[in-house]
């Protein structure tokens, strides 16, 4: 009897303990960790908190709690189907807009948190070295907002882009440019080219700036204009006087800007004091799409153009975007940008990569990454889907240009580029500052 009892208690403690390890405890649900490397701090802390607010309401919102108000297939889920309703969660690491950092967080995600593939990083040049962590270590990132065309161009097996890159939204400028010409631009009549032919640019000289640069002269070549001046321009100098005096000493017809949002805001003010008066103003999103951009200049923005992939009048056209974008305002009181937009995509596309794989197993994902095609009707954004070429660059993304308007005592945001999609007649010319 003695014995019976003892090998009962044995047995029953080896069934717990088995228990235990094939099924954890009710309490403790399965995470799956994504590293996201934003500037938190420092220059771009404001939008690196926009960023993490946006990809933190994804994962709240639409991925791992069930949401009958949004009509996508993951609002459903409640956690990632496939790996048992495991839920993501995010870990944040600031990486200051300093790519040295960025890559050292990058080693510290993947070793000592052990994600299994990270997201970020908005600054092209961070993006640059963390994917660089990332394909030595053979972990996958999903970059979600970082647009130099360059970083698709490498040979990279580890690294996928949702949005498009600048080729693709300087294209788009240089089509709206044209569509002034042949009639096609909402609300305005037939521009002469010799209206709009002569154009200035101002760059912030880093990865991103620089390679804005390049682009929009291989543009303005192609379709038949030209820069009188252009300006690769320290993004960290506390006054542009010189910078802005050169660009109208040129008397431009146009004039483009490459700015993250501190010297967007100090190029405006400057531009406004010297009275500047272009016939357009277009800035390359960044700085210019930021919801502080228009609370800190207000009517000051009346005129000025800005690439972006996401105006909330989409919509109009596109019923998920305009269900996700309310969750977002109702939540935080600003509408999505373009960037926090992206934010959102990023969150998504890695909850159906995820879901397809069925596996935290790097190379599962890395397969699920390079076969994904999730369409557009599942996307906040006014995309065909998301689909990576074999370079990893989404080839389903478009770009929009939007320009700001100045009505009944509030900033609007009007779509104006593609020109189907228009929401507003264009103001054209700019009509300067008062």
């Amino acid at each position: 009897m003695k014995m019976s009892k003892n090998f009962y208690i044995y047995l029953s403690v080896w069934i717990l303990s088995v228990t235990m390890v094939c099924f954890p405890l009710l309490a403790a649900e399965k995470e799956i960790k994504i590293g996201v490397l934003y500037p938190l701090s420092g220059a771009a802390a404001t939008i690196g908190r926009d960023l993490q607010r946006a990809a933190e309401f994804t994962a709240e919102n639409l991925v791992n709690n069930k949401n009958p108000n949004v009509d996508v297939l993951m609002s459903k889920w409640g956690g990632i189907p496939n790996l048992g309703g495991a839920k993501i969660k995010l870990i944040f690491a600031d990486h200051r807009a300093e790519p040295d950092r960025g890559a050292d967080l990058a080693k510290r995600l993947i070793l000592d948190d052990k994600v299994v593939g990270l997201m970020g990083a908005y600054h092209s040049s961070v993006t640059k070295t963390v994917s660089a962590v990332a394909e030595r270590y053979g972990i996958p990132m999903i970059n979600d907002s970082s647009t130099s065309p360059d970083l698709t161009r490498r040979g990279f097996k580890w690294f996928w882009r949702t949005t498009p890159h600048d080729e693709y939204f300087n294209k788009d400028l240089f089509e709206l440019l044209k569509g002034l010409t042949e009639g096609k631009v909402k609300g305005v009549k037939t521009v002469p080219k010799d209206q709009i032919k002569n154009m200035t640019y101002a760059c912030e000289n880093t990865e991103w700036g620089s390679s804005v640069a390049k682009s929009l002269e291989a543009f303005a070549k192609e379709y038949g204009f030209s820069f009188s001046k252009g300006i690769l321009y320290d993004s960290k100098a506390p006054d542009l006087t010189s910078e802005a005096q050169a660009i109208v000493a040129a008397k431009p017809d146009c004039m483009l800007f490459a700015s993250y949002l501190s010297d967007s805001i100090l190029m405006i003010r400057t531009l406004k004091g010297m009275r500047a008066s272009p016939r357009l103003l277009w800035g390359q999103n960044a700085g210019f799409e930021m919801a502080d951009f228009t609370k800190t200049l207000g009517a000051d923005t009346n005129g000025v153009l800005t690439r972006t992939v996401f105006i909330a009048k989409i919509a109009k056209v596109k019923r998920v975007a305009g269900q996700i974008n309310d969750l977002y305002k109702k939540k935080y009181g600003d509408d999505l940008t373009g960037a926090t937009g992206r934010s959102v995509v990023g969150v998504q596309t890695w909850a159906y990569v995820l879901n397809r794989a069925g596996s935290t197993d790097p190379k599962v994902i890395q397969k699920a990454c390079n076969e994904i095609d999730i369409p557009g009707y599942e996307l906040v954004m006014p995309w065909e889907g998301i689909k990576f070429d074999a370079t990893g660059q989404n080839i389903k993304g478009r770009g929009l240009i939007g320009q700001y308007q100045w009505k009944e005592g509030k900033v609007e945001l009007e779509i104006i580029y593609p020109f189907d999609l228009a929401t507003a007649n264009m103001i054209y010319p700019f009509p300067g500052w008062k």
